[in-house]
C-alpha cells in the first residue's frame, strides 16, 4: 500500500492564512471596521486578503484613503477602477480640504505627509471607526517591529509602544472604550518578497509606476524624485530622463524612485530578493527627517 503524500502548507498559504484569519477576527469583534487603500502594493493586496476572508459576500466594510493631494496620477486612476470594479465605499479624508477648513496648517516645504495625521483622526472620529486596517509590514522600518498585529490607539487617536497587549497563541484582544481605536496589521510577519510573490501567485494588476519605465527625474541625497508640480529643480539641479520604477508609493513629493530595468514581476521579484535596503530606506523622503521620524509620527497618530 502506498503512503499518503504528507499534507505540507506553503509559506505563503501559512501567511495568507493568518491574515484572513484576523480579518475575520476584526468582524466579529468591532462595528465599524475600515480598511486603508491608498494604491498602493501593500493595501492591493491587502485588499485582495479580504476579498477571500469574505467571499463569495462583498468586502463588508469601507475603505478610506487619506488624500494629501500630492499623489501620482497612475495611482489614483488604479484606486478609483479597483473601487468600481469590486462595488466598494470609498471614504476620501481630503488634506487640501482640512486645509481650506483651517483644521491644518502648510507646512513651509510644501510637504503634506506629517499634517496628513489630524486628517486621518478626524475621519476616524466622524465616522466612528473603530478598528482600521494598514499594510504595515515590520520588516520596513524599526518602528513598526514593535507594533502587535492588533495596535491599540487611545482616545486621541495616539501609540504608545510601551501600553501595547501581548498576542500569545494568536490571540487578539480588540477591547477598547468609545473614542479608542485599534489598528489592526493583516501584513505584519509578511516581507516585501512575500508580498510580490504572492501578486505572481494570484496575478494581482499593480499601477504601472510599480514597474520599470522612462521618467525624469532628478537626483537629490542620492535618491531620483521625480520632476513634477510637486518636485522642482532648485538652483544649480539638472533633471535627466532615466529607467526608473516605484518600490513604494507615498507622496510625490516625498517618494523617490530606484533605478530599474525590471518590468515585470518575475525580474521585480529577482531585484528585491538581491536588496539588502528596506524599500522605506532606500525611497522615502519623510522617513529622512531623523532616526526616529516613523517612531514619532506614529506616537501622534499616524498609520
Amino acid at each position: 500500500m502506498s503512503q499518503p503524500k504528507p499534507y505540507r502548507v506553503s509559506h505563503l498559504d501559512a501567511l495568507e492564512a493568518e491574515s484572513i484569519f484576523v480579518m475575520r477576527e476584526v468582524m466579529a469583534e468591532f462595528e465599524r471596521p475600515v480598511l486603508l487603500f491608498s494604491g498602493g502594493k501593500d493595501s492591493i493586496v491587502m485588499l485582495r486578503l479580504a476579498e477571500k476572508a469574505f467571499a463569495p459576500a462583498r468586502i463588508p466594510f469601507a475603505v478610506m484613503h487619506v488624500d494629501t493631494g500630492h499623489n501620482f496620477p497612475e495611482v489614483l486612476d488604479y484606486r478609483d477602477s479597483r473601487v468600481a470594479t469590486l462595488g466598494l465605499n470609498l471614504v476620501v479624508a481630503s488634506v487640501q480640504e482640512a486645509i481650506d477648513a483651517g483644521l491644518v496648517r502648510e507646512l513651509p516645504d510644501g510637504t503634506r505627509n506629517r499634517i496628513q495625521t489630524p486628517v486621518l483622526l478626524a475621519a476616524v472620529e466622524k465616522y466612528r471607526f473603530d478598528a482600521l486596517f494598514g499594510g504595515a509590514r515590520r520588516d520596513e522600518e524599526k518602528a513598526r517591529a514593535k507594533e502587535r498585529m492588533f495596535s491599540f490607539r487611545d482616545e486621541f487617536g495616539q501609540w504608545d509602544p510601551k501600553n501595547q497587549r501581548p498576542e500569545l497563541w494568536a490571540l487578539y484582544n480588540g477591547k477598547h472604550h468609545p473614542g479608542e481605536s485599534i489598528r489592526v496589521f493583516p501584513l505584519s510577519n509578511w516581507t516585501e518578497l512575500d508580498v510580490w510573490h504572492y501578486i505572481a501567485r494570484e496575478k494581482i494588476p499593480l499601477p504601472s509606476i510599480y514597474y520599470a519605465h522612462d521618467r525624469e527625474v532628478v537626483e537629490r541625497d542620492g535618491m531620483f524624485y521625480a520632476v513634477n508640480e510637486f518636485i522642482r529643480l532648485r538652483d544649480g539641479e539638472t533633471s535627466q530622463v532615466r529607467r526608473v520604477r516605484y518600490r513604494t508609493v507615498g507622496d510625490a513629493s516625498q517618494t523617490a524612485a530606484v533605478l530599474s530595468d525590471a518590468d515585470t514581476v518575475e525580474t521585480v521579484i529577482a531585484e528585491v530578493a538581491a536588496t539588502r535596503i528596506t524599500e522605506r530606506g532606500a525611497t522615502r523622503g519623510d522617513d529622512k527627517v531623523s532616526e526616529a521620524a516613523m517612531e514619532d509620527r506614529k506616537r501622534e497618530g499616524y498609520f
